[in-house]
């Protein structure tokens, strides 16, 4: 069974979702700078560090420091008998080589290997017109469909022919799907029916929405939950 968080969503959240689906014009990839735009993802993501995650580091030609440490509320962790290694946001191999220049003086040219031990668990955000907003643990392959339905399904039929998928392509930026739901319920497109990834809402408007864009500024608010921000 699917555990839910419950999730404060107050009207300028909403209303902000809404106007970044009618926003002007398109705004392809390769038409911004890498600052300023969304950088092309990667196929196969490593996982990123986060605040409170669990990791044991060993040494194999040192084992007296091998030590499991937890990602701090300000993003270190605390070695032994080394400095401090700022670790959130940082994958695993980089956290390696971050933590052999830490210990740069002290060991000779050590062997690191980092094993993650406990991790925030992934999880998706279903909001707009559905039984039960909020945001969700993500456990195994789940599509839009039935993400929706998960969340209580939707509390219009007029709905139904539309659903918005957010999906987070960078640090700034996410990208921002149409699915007609009503065509994947009878049997159309049913290509269309995407599989949920880890931090991905699903938004159903109440109204119809004609233009929107497929690249939107995104940022991530800890109060509550996680949400789109203006």
């Amino acid at each position: 069974m699917i555990k839910t968080k419950s999730l404060t969503w107050t009207l300028a959240n909403v209303l902000f979702a809404t106007v970044v689906v009618f926003s002007g014009q398109h705004q392809a990839v390769g038409q911004t700078s890498p600052s300023s735009g969304p950088a092309l993802e990667e196929r196969h993501p490593r996982y990123v560090l986060q605040r409170e995650d669990v990791l044991l580091l060993t040494f194999p030609l040192t084992p007296e420091i091998n030590q499991t440490v937890t990602v701090q509320p300000d993003g270190y962790i605390n070695l032994q008998n080394a400095p401090s290694v700022y670790a959130q946001g940082l994958t695993a191999p980089e956290l390696v080589l971050a933590i052999k220049k830490a210990y740069t003086g002290i060991l000779n040219n050590p062997i690191v290997d980092v094993d993650i031990q406990d991790f925030q668990k992934p999880f998706f955000t279903v909001s707009g017109q559905v039984g039960k907003p909020g945001q969700y643990e993500l456990r195994s392959d789940i599509t839009i469909a039935e993400a929706i339905a998960v969340a209580g399904g939707m509390t219009m039929q007029t709905a139904k022919t539309q659903v918005f998928l957010f999906h987070r392509t960078s640090a700034n930026w996410v990208e921002v799907r149409k699915v007609n739901l009503k065509d994947i319920l009878s049997g159309k497109h049913v290509n269309e029916d995407a599989t949920i990834q880890p931090g991905d809402m699903v938004y159903v408007p109440e109204k119809f929405i004609a233009n929107f864009r497929k690249y939107v500024p995104y940022s991530l608010t800890a109060v509550g939950g996680s949400y789109l921000t203006p």
